[in-house]
């Protein structure tokens, strides 16, 4: 005899039920039946004494579905489990699981909320290409913390036949990537009338960063280019801009810049017709730098002389690359006195780098990743650089040249694991509200906040895909009493996409919340297609936020000192009468639903490098493919549940958006 207590809450359901036994399993017909009694008033909606467990599988794979019956108004819970069909001890290790997971539902608490979107009007606009990643010089022996995480993922050493790095990256259809970091103002380019010996990174106790000079030969540069056209890469190079200065004193260089190898390092790329997205200038040597610095002063007019190059070599070619600086830590002043020197149309885009999160080697790393207060303080680094380029330098637009979240590196065990996706899916959100037009992540592969891991370059949780086109030819229906229920069965084809690259576009819109600080929220106009995507993370690890979406438009819309008290009676209650999907345009004999995209850590363990969609691990193919991501669709009208500690993106094809046409 088995007897455990659990709430059921999905869609028009709000039922506490006692499980008082299980009955012997009886596959015939691919049912399990559950006998069950209630133990409250099941909010008005009657009594009942079945609730039967229904599977089976399609071409797609195997679902799982709880269909309650005896005359409610209707009830499932639905979600996909594995692939392929599911057999006897797969079904039995899956119903006793559920089983398990009771503690864990009773503990969470549950909040109710509305999240209102306003389509009405574009708040910023990003880059077509917004998500970006980097590739860095360190070479393998770069030790932090007693470790060695870069392994051989440098510019010099990548492997660039590896086919899973060729599928990662094809895989955006367009990612853009940037060569740089600190040792960019060490690297000389063999070519040319070059002054100074060209040998590769080595340790050097007094060097900056504490390595020499290293080379990039022009073998090696023509073998990266082949790659970026191969996979499509929208490309950014950092250039030198220590070439020919000298120490001062500190950390303070001075003399003039010696544009001589970098000119015909550029020279050498347009001759074999290399197409350059951007020229970036110097890494990490704005304010008071990191290992150096520049004046602003002297940074700006060598903008000046670099833009005058750049236009000289691209004279009478089709496309001319943009310049891209200073690629540092924002300091007001200096960016302000950057603008002003280097003048009007000579940088198009001024890059800058956060890592928020401090130290790599920081114990405290999760902990400031779950908080929103501390994620909410680099806001104002957004706000202000924003304020920067608008007075002084409105020719141009915003860019995070780089962006790992701890520095150092980063975390070990924390940067690379599922824990790290709540900071960096918030930044890009943040990022995007405040004009930022790209956004580069430290890194694409290489140190411990990698997207693919450094030696094995299987994706790490941060790196996950969509796929383009969903056919809706598969429909499952089942009907419960007089509500008919519709699950789709997504069959998914072409190329796919990071997650926020292929769903969120580049027009930004504004959210309002009612919900927990905890509850985070970003919605954009969606990407190639009509409608609404919104991305909500919740960082609490014990309240799960059942939350409607609204649209501004709409006059019904609930304030939030009119949410935050609501009962579970009223909110059982206000489901079957109010729609959670905003003003939506659908005809009278179709449902309208949404796309929904729930991530979440493989065995609920925050510091797992294995990410899970919608019950699914995301694990590369047999075949070394990248995982599809398939989303469940859900009746738009039904409320949106966000599980503790869980990420999702929640796409509305149906919202009426006049920002978004």
């Amino acid at each position: 005899m088995l007897e455990l207590s659990l709430i059921i809450i999905h869609s028009f359901c709000l039922w506490q039920l006692q499980l008082k036994h299980l009955s012997d399993k009886n596959f015939d017909n691919n049912i399990v039946d559950v006998e069950i009694r209630q133990t409250r008033d099941g909010s008005g909606i009657g009594r009942f004494t079945l609730i039967r467990v229904r599977w089976r599988a399609t071409v797609e794979g195997a679902w799982i579905m709880v269909v309650v019956k005896s005359g409610l108004k209707g009830c499932y819970e639905g979600f996909k489990v594995s692939e392929g069909r599911v057999n006897e001890m797969e079904f039995g290790m899956i119903l006793i699981l559920f089983v398990a997971s009771i503690p864990t539902i009773l503990a969470e608490d549950i909040s109710y909320g509305t999240i209102v979107v306003d389509g009405t009007t574009s708040i910023a606009q990003t880059d077509d290409n917004f998500v970006c990643a980097t590739i860095d010089w360190w070479p393998h022996d770069k030790c932090d913390y007693k470790q060695c995480p870069w392994h051989y993922t440098s510019a010099i050493t990548l492997d660039l036949s590896h086919p899973i790095l060729t599928k990662a990256i094809q895989a955006f259809n367009r990612l853009r990537i940037r060569i740089g970091g600190s040792l960019q103002d060490q690297v000389l380019y063999n070519v040319g009338n070059l002054k100074s010996p060209c040998h590769p990174f080595r340790k050097m106790k007094h060097g900056l960063f504490g390595f020499s000079k290293g080379c990039l030969q022009m073998k090696r540069w023509d073998e990266l280019n082949h790659f970026v056209n191969a996979t499509s890469v929208m490309l950014t190079f950092g250039l030198n801009a220590l070439y020919g200065r000298h120490k001062i004193r500190g950390s303070l260089w001075g003399g003039e810049w010696d544009p001589s190898n970098a000119e015909d390092f550029i020279k050498y790329s347009i001759s074999k017709g290399y197409q350059i997205d951007s020229w970036e200038y110097g890494n990490e040597l704005s304010g008071n730098g990191v290992g150096a610095h520049v004046h602003a002063d002297r940074y700006g007019k060598d903008l000046i002389h670099l833009k005058k190059i750049i236009k000289e070599l691209y004279k009478g070619s089709q496309f001319e690359p943009s310049l891209v600086a200073p690629g540092g830590f924002f300091n007001q002043q200096w960016f302000t006195k950057l603008l002003q020197v280097s003048g009007s149309n000579v940088l198009d885009a001024i890059s800058h780098h956060i890592y928020n999160l401090g130290a790599g080697s920081d114990p405290k790393l999760v902990s400031k990743i779950l908080d929103p207060n501390h994620l909410n303080k680099v806001a104002n680094t957004f706000i202000n650089l924003a304020r920067t380029v608008q007075t002084h330098g409105p020719w141009s637009s915003a860019w995070v040249g780089e962006s790992g979240g701890a520095y150092n590196s980063g975390g070990l065990h924390v940067s690379d694991t599922f824990v790290n996706s709540f900071w960096y899916l918030d930044q890009l959100g943040m990022a995007s509200k405040y004009h930022t037009k790209v956004y580069c992540r430290q890194t694409l592969i290489g140190g411990n906040y990698g997207l693919l891991n450094a030696t094995t370059y299987v994706p790490n949780p941060d790196y996950y895909r969509q796929e383009i086109e969903i056919s809706s030819s598969l429909l499952r229906s089942i009907r419960v009493s007089d509500i008919d229920l519709q699950i789709r069965v997504v069959n998914l084809k072409g190329e796919g996409a990071l997650l926020w690259h292929r769903l969120m576009g580049k027009v930004v819109l504004a959210v309002g919340s009612d919900a927990s600080p905890f509850l985070r929220s970003y919605a954009h106009c969606s990407k190639g297609r009509i409608g609404v995507t919104l991305l909500v993370i919740n960082l609490s690890d014990q309240t799960k936020f059942i939350t409607y979406v609204q649209n501004s438009m709409n006059n019904n819309i609930k304030l939030a000192t009119e949410q935050q008290n609501i009962s579970r009676n009223s909110f059982s209650r206000g489901l079957k009468n109010t729609a959670s999907g905003a003003e939506i345009k659908a005809s009278s004999d179709e449902y309208s639903y949404r796309e929904e995209y729930h991530l979440t850590p493989k065995n609920g363990y925050l510091q797992t490098r294995t990410m899970v969609l919608n019950g699914i691990p995301l694990e590369l193919t047999s075949t070394g493919n990248i995982p599809r991501l398939d989303p469940i669709r859900v009746n738009v009208k039904s409320p949106i549940s966000i599980t503790p500690l869980s990420i999702a993106f929640i796409v509305f094809p149906d919202f009426v958006a006049p920002a978004c046409r």
